[in-house]
């Protein structure tokens, strides 16, 4: 973890993954990790993926569910690792839980911002100044667009985290945007701007710093308020906080940060070969748009500057 204006608090350097509790095993950031939504996902996907966009897309599989994963009562663990690809499809319940099962909690917005403005107190981890690509949002392709022909629907597909756009994922893996650091000492947290989206403990339901296809130049300031702690979609995430300076000594983290120009660490990767895995059946479930992942645009609300 990165300690914030002197110990204060301390944040996760890295986005997060979630793995099994009792075991330690990466569970997939493609499918929620709550098993009656995997599955429900597991069944609507199986078959409305080749209904909808064009030839290509309807091609694309589903990406691979380790066996030991279907099935079984898991309870999700927050950990912070780099050069992983980070869990998406998390509710904000689940990211609080993982986070507490990690001996951590949820940021509170004011602790998101801060950690994510630097010493230097700018609106970007960078600077004052957007630039583009620096970190991982305004991308120029929306995933639910190139495979549902449709930017608005469909946002529980386990694919769209898969989705590449001129040759490179939209999802890039944690600390993969070297610009994109918030500098605290000679230490740096990753990708609190863009990537993906990260749950905040508001009781209303919260989540801070914007996702890669969002088209917001709000920086360290983009929130958005518009679902309850149950929701999740692709681009919904979680990073941990924890209270003091002791928490440094206790993190879960790779012991360094990625270097500038790389992002390195263990693999965190899943089977990415038939054989290795599960895809689920054919059958179908209806998943319901309003509680899940279907909605209209976000609306975004500027966090207030901090005092």
């Amino acid at each position: 973890m990165v300690a914030i204006e002197g110990g204060r608090f301390c944040i996760d350097r890295f986005e997060g993954m979630l793995v099994d509790g009792a075991t330690g095993q990466a569970l997939s950031p493609d499918y929620p990790s709550t098993p009656n939504l995997l599955e429900i996902t597991l069944a609507e996907w199986s078959t409305r993926r080749r209904r909808i966009g064009d030839v290509h897309a309807r091609a694309f599989p589903l990406p691979l569910l380790p066996g030991w994963q279907r099935g079984r009562a898991t309870a999700a663990l927050a950990r912070s690792r780099s050069g992983v690809r980070p869990s998406g499809y998390v509710t904000g319940l689940v990211a609080e839980s993982a986070c507490a099962a990690a001996g951590k909690r949820l940021c509170s917005v004011d602790e998101f911002v801060t950690a994510c403005r630097g010493e230097d107190d700018t609106l970007y981890p960078y600077g004052d100044t957007f630039e583009e690509g620096a970190c991982n949002v305004f991308r120029p392709a929306h995933p639910a667009a190139q495979l549902h022909g449709n930017a608005s629907m469909g946002h529980l597909d386990p694919r769209l985290n898969r989705v590449r756009s001129a040759r490179e994922p939209l999802l890039r893996e944690t600390g993969g945007s070297p610009r994109c650091r918030s500098r605290w000492g000679s230490d740096a947290v990753y990708d609190l701007v863009g990537n993906l989206d990260e749950w905040v403990n508001e009781p209303g339901g919260a989540f801070a710093g914007g996702f890669y296809a969002r088209s917001t130049r709000a920086g360290c300031e983009a929130l958005i308020t518009a679902h309850p702690r149950s929701y999740l979609d692709y681009s919904t995430g979680v990073r941990c906080c924890q209270d003091g300076p002791a928490a440094a000594a206790t993190e879960t983290e790779s012991p360094e940060a990625a270097p500038a120009g790389s992002a390195v660490g263990p693999s965190g990767h899943l089977p990415e070969h038939p054989g290795d895995g599960e895809r689920g059946g054919d059958h179908e479930e209806h998943v319901e748009p309003a509680v899940l992942g279907q909605h209209a645009e976000h609306a975004e609300q500027p966090h207030q500057q901090r005092h």
